[in-house]
This record gives C-alpha cells, structure tokens and sequence, in this order.
C-alpha cells in the first residue's frame, strides 16, 4: 500500500487513516532555544469556578499607578562574610501572583526582609508601589502585608485579640476592626477558634492565623514566606482560592515556598534565585515551551515499545506492569515542549501503542528548577 508522508511530527498516518511512515527522530528531539528572559506581564489566571472561602478579595487604601507593585534594582545585602543577595534586580506585576523559587540558604527570606522595609539593602534600592522604603517606610508598611515562615510571638493572646491588636497597629476605627475581624476569622476558617489562646494552635492553624495577621488592614501588597507549611490539603487548597482572589482584586503577591506543585497553580509568573542573584525568570505559562519529561502508559508493553521504536524517540527502557505501580506498561519520555508532546500522542495513537494515560512527569515549574544547576548542588529545596 502506498502511504502519504506525513510533515515532520506529523500523525503519522496514510492516505487511507493506517499508521504511515514515521517521523524523523528530529521531530522530537529539537529542543527550542531558551530565553530566560524578564517575567512577562500576562492576564492573571481566573479562580477555581467551586467551592469557598468567599471570591472577593479584601478591600485595600489602593496605590495610584499601573507599574510594577515590586520593584528591586540591583539589590545587595551581606552579613559579614556571607553575600546573601548581590546585585539583584526583578520585578512584581500588580494584580498576579509571582512564585520565589530557589534553593535553601540563596537569599530569598532576606530579600522578602528588604521587599517588607524590615531589613535595609546596602547598595541598589526597593520600590513598593513606587515608594522607597528608605525614603517613606511607615508608607511602605501601610501598603504591605508580610506573612513570614514562622508565626513569631503573641501566643499569650487569643485568635482574635491577635487580630485586634495588629489593626489597633495599624490604625483601623473601631467598628471597621471589628468588620475586618470577623471577615478574616470567617475567610481563614479561623472562626470556631477566636477565643482560643495563639499558643495552642497548631503548626497550619498558627500559618492560617499569619495569614490574617498580615491581611488585617488590606494591603496592596501580600509577601508570604512559605505559607503553606504544616497546612493540610483542604487548608491549602483555601490557600490557593485566597491568594488568587486577592491578586485577581489587584493585589501584588510575591509568594515563596518549597511545594512547587501547589506553586504552580498560584502562580502566573516565576522568579528563580541561586546565591542571592536572580538566574532565570518566566510566566508560567511560558514555562510550557521548556523541556521536561513525560509519561505514557499502554495497555501492551510490546505494542508501545514498538511504536516508540518506529517513531525513533529515544528513552531508557519501557518497564512491564509488574514494574509499575499503575499495573500498566511505562515509559519516560524528555521532550522539548507540550506541541511536541501532542504530536507524539497523535502518532502513538496511530501506531496502536494502546496508550491510555500520557501526561507531564513533572510540573512546569519543578521541571524548569531540577534543570537548573542550583537542583545539583548537595542539600538544594
């Protein structure tokens, strides 16, 4: 039978939908150029169409402007001997959510100090909301929420004296603290505990109580420091829905934490860091157009090896079922980006690999960390 010959990383098929002459092997092994470039400023992601807490967002002052909520220009800070961040420079758009990734010990808790005007740089300088820190703090501190990794002191008072006393700091009426309160408790599920002293909450309790802490007087700009520590799934799948109604509110987030498969679905743009410098920076979205591998599953295990073969893409060996915890036949596949991915499914499909499950191994955003040279080093996340 004659077949038509299919474009390169085409379906493979022939003129009569029977499996044709593969593609060349370069139909997936070219691997795009990548840029690194500056984050992008993209539409920031819809929220999940289900479940609570409530979708809008607290109300902040509001900060005049259509710049970057953050702003670092070339940015240093040392202690002693120990550079923890030198010469970098990044920006926050408002109304997103930007992830912070980076290895343990390369300077991003140092740089949320600085971002939040606890701790000063030394050489370059901070905008937040286009207002130096050094120049306006008691400015800066109006319009940012900082939520650090640990909960910090006050355990002698209850849940919400806590929250009394952080917007009694911040200056908010009487009858508006009360309001603001009560909406905090309800939106954190905090509620039943109010009267509960700080000190015997738990590790996710104690996360979800920071979190209030620094939403109190509305800010314009959220800085979390690992916020879903010690949070149970359903508490950080609230995480999740809270964040992304505030950004979607216009609120700057600047967000950095070690689960960065949760990230990723926070996330519209990300930041890495690797010895206090900022190494690469991208959308998540455009993260998609970065290699990482792939898993497919078949029903045959020879039927999919001998498709993988005729289409000449490369692996390290497909395992059996009794192999896998899946109980089916597997395989790891590096490809360049998700088009490539498609185009591989199409042709398996065509050369009756039998497969019945075929998705990313890993996210976007673990994918694009573990490729970077901070993943190798001994104790990196």
């Amino acid at each position: 039978m004659t077949h038509s010959t299919p474009a390169a990383g085409g379906t493979g098929r022939g003129s009569q939908g029977e499996p044709g002459p593969p593609p060349t092997p370069a139909a997936y092994d070219q691997w795009p150029t990548q840029s690194g470039g500056p984050t992008q400023s993209i539409p920031p992601r819809s929220l999940p169409p289900h479940g609570d807490p409530p979708q809008s967002g607290p109300t902040h002052p509001g900060s005049a402007g259509a710049g970057p909520g953050i702003v670092a220009e070339h940015v240093s800070r040392s202690f002693g001997s120990v550079q923890a961040v030198h010469d970098l420079s990044f920006t926050a758009p408002r109304g997103a959510v930007t992830a912070l990734v980076g290895p343990n010990g390369c300077g991003k808790s140092t740089l949320m100090l600085m971002l939040a005007s606890l701790l000063a740089p030394q050489s370059g300088r901070v905008l937040i909301d286009g207002v130096d820190p050094s120049a306006d703090s008691p400015a800066v501190r109006a319009s940012v929420g900082w939520m650090p990794d640990q909960f910090g002191a006050w355990d002698s008072l209850r849940v919400a004296e806590v929250l009394e006393v952080m917007g009694r700091a911040y200056f908010l009426p009487g009858a508006e603290l009360r309001q603001r309160v009560d909406e905090l408790l309800q939106l954190l599920d905090l509620a039943s505990l109010a009267q509960q002293p700080a000190h015997v909450l738990s590790r996710g309790q104690k996360q979800r109580l920071g979190l209030a802490r620094a939403l109190i007087h509305g800010p314009s700009v959220l800085i979390l420091d690992e916020p879903a520590s010690g949070l149970d799934p359903a508490s950080r799948r609230r995480l999740l829905r809270v964040v992304r109604s505030l950004a979607s509110a216009g609120t700057t987030v600047l967000v950095s934490s070690h689960i960065l498969t949760e990230l990723e679905e926070m996330a519209d743009h990300v930041v890495f860091m690797d010895s206090g410098r900022v190494v690469d920076a991208s959308s998540v979205r455009d993260l998609a157009a970065r290699p990482r591998p792939w898993r497919i599953s078949s029903l045959d295990l020879q039927a999919l090896a001998a498709a993988l073969g005729r289409l000449g893409v490369h692996h390290r060996g497909v395992l059996g079922p009794e192999r896998t915890t899946s109980g089916h036949a597997e395989v790891i596949v590096e490809l360049p980006d998700e088009a490539t991915a498609a185009r591989l499914l199409a042709d398996l499909a065509a050369a009756r690999a039998q497969v019945i499950a075929f998705g990313p191994a890993t996210g976007r955003l673990e994918a694009a960390y573990l490729a970077s040279d901070a993943a190798h080093r001994e104790g990196a996340l």
